[in-house]
């Protein structure tokens, strides 16, 4: 549960948060996306003084249908916010959200430490690589399809053993290249219905077995809306209500818009644990 950042030691023995910062115009929670360098500052200051210990910088959308943006788009999104953000907040520990290598090696040598590759490598083949030879610590999250067709017809035998088995097989793979570092994301909402996702909420101790830290990312999302009726505006509650079931399995990472109440979480989670 130490994981090497480049030199800076990540210790995920006890939960943290990860706070998202959204640069880009067509994020799904409007809320979250960031028009500015200013934005961002006060946002990743605001996040970190609330007890955020990583700061996701994502400058792509990847809700369902979401545009495609190209690599030298994206580039001028991120690496100036990491390059801000890595001098004005030296103690943040910063992943990048992109399945791009070019964009994943420029990130990490502009001042990231971590990459969250929503694609697993299937998008691009070139990101283990990259990851491999920048020894950083690689987010590996299961999505069926991509962000354009992934949720027009989610189909699994068996969400959860499926899962288990895409997993199983890519720690194998990222492993022979010497990848050690590895977090894994189910991937709530990334081709899978409302049914699955509760499904795998609700057996995500399982992949505890797979001993590496388990990462969830349920803020705000169709899952939790949907079934509430509401909106991702009105989905705090609920986002705070599986995020307790999520720590109760094992999660050690909580990906988050609200980190006030994910760090609140955490610590009442804490309390029960001891008891």
């Amino acid at each position: 549960m130490l994981l090497n950042c480049r030199g800076r030691f990540l210790d995920l023995s006890s939960p943290v948060v990860m706070g998202i910062l959204n640069i880009t115009p067509d994020s799904f929670y409007v809320s979250s996306r960031l028009k500015s360098h200013n934005n961002v500052l006060q946002c990743a200051e605001k996040m970190l003084n609330e007890g955020a210990i990583i700061l996701d910088i994502g400058g792509v959308s990847s809700r369902p249908n979401a545009n495609n943006v190209s690599v030298n788009d994206e580039l001028k999104r991120v690496l100036p916010v990491i390059q801000l953000v890595a001098k004005h907040f030296p103690e943040a520990f910063i992943s990048v959200d992109t399945y791009n290598s070019e964009v994943a090696k420029q990130a990490i040598h502009a001042g990231a430490h971590i990459i969250n590759d929503i694609s697993a490598s299937s998008i691009d083949e070139k990101m283990i690589d990259v990851v491999a030879s920048e020894r950083v610590p690689y987010i590996l999250m299961h999505m069926q399809g991509t962000p354009q067709i992934m949720q027009k017809n989610p189909n699994y035998k068996n969400v959860v053993v499926d899962i288990m088995d895409f997993f199983i097989n890519k720690i194998a793979t990222l492993k022979s290249k010497g990848i050690q570092n590895i977090i894994l994301d189910v991937g709530f909402g990334f081709g899978k219905t409302i049914e699955h996702n509760y499904q795998l909420l609700k057996n995500l101790h399982v992949y505890k077995t797979l001993e590496v830290p388990i990462m969830v990312g349920v803020s705000r999302k169709s899952m939790i809306w949907k079934v509430l009726d509401t909106t991702p505006e009105g989905a705090l509650n609920g986002t705070t209500a599986l995020n307790m079931l999520a720590l109760q399995q094992g999660t050690k990472i909580l990906r988050v818009h609200d980190v006030k109440s994910a760090v609140e979480v955490i610590k009442l989670w804490q309390i029960l644990d001891e008891q």
